[in-house]
């Protein structure tokens, strides 16, 4: 079994439609390249995609981080 089969891209599966889970802190740092840090700085800011606990875990609904991008990408357009 290759490493492609066993962890897919996430941003493919945003693409593709609903996961078959919740996305993690892992996922989202690779969806927008960023460090794992600066997901948990944008949840303690509340700037980020908006997550939730699951007993000590934080997940993400995809349908929350494809919400959070729209309103991004649409946030940028009007200021441009």
């Amino acid at each position: 079994m290759s490493a492609a089969r066993e962890q897919p891209d996430p941003r493919a599966r945003l693409r593709g439609g609903l996961p078959d889970r919740y996305l993690t802190p892992d996922d989202i740092a690779e969806m927008f390249e960023v460090p794992k840090e600066t997901v948990y700085q944008w949840r303690r800011k509340r700037v980020g995609p908006p997550g939730f606990r699951i007993g000590k875990y934080v997940r993400y609904d995809p349908d929350d981080v494809r919400t959070y991008v729209t309103q991004r990408k649409s946030a940028d357009q009007a200021a441009a």
